[in-house]
């Protein structure tokens, strides 16, 4: 294992380890995003919420 596979495993790790967290900074990134487009790429930014919340963890905050 390579000095990068350890960062990525470690990164995870840290991502598993607080997924409420992340899912809420995913959360608020989206509502600014929405907030600064005035909703016009609202349900791409949902769509996108929700697959980094699948893919992060529980994905139950949205």
């Amino acid at each position: 294992m390579g000095f990068l596979d350890d960062a990525v495993d470690k990164a995870k790790d840290l991502i598993d380890d607080n997924d409420e967290k992340v899912d809420d900074a995913i959360e608020k990134g989206g509502d600014l995003l929405d907030d600064k487009t005035g909703d016009k790429y609202a349900g791409q930014v949902d769509k996108a919420q929700d697959f980094l919340q699948d893919k992060t963890g529980s994905g139950d905050t949205h």
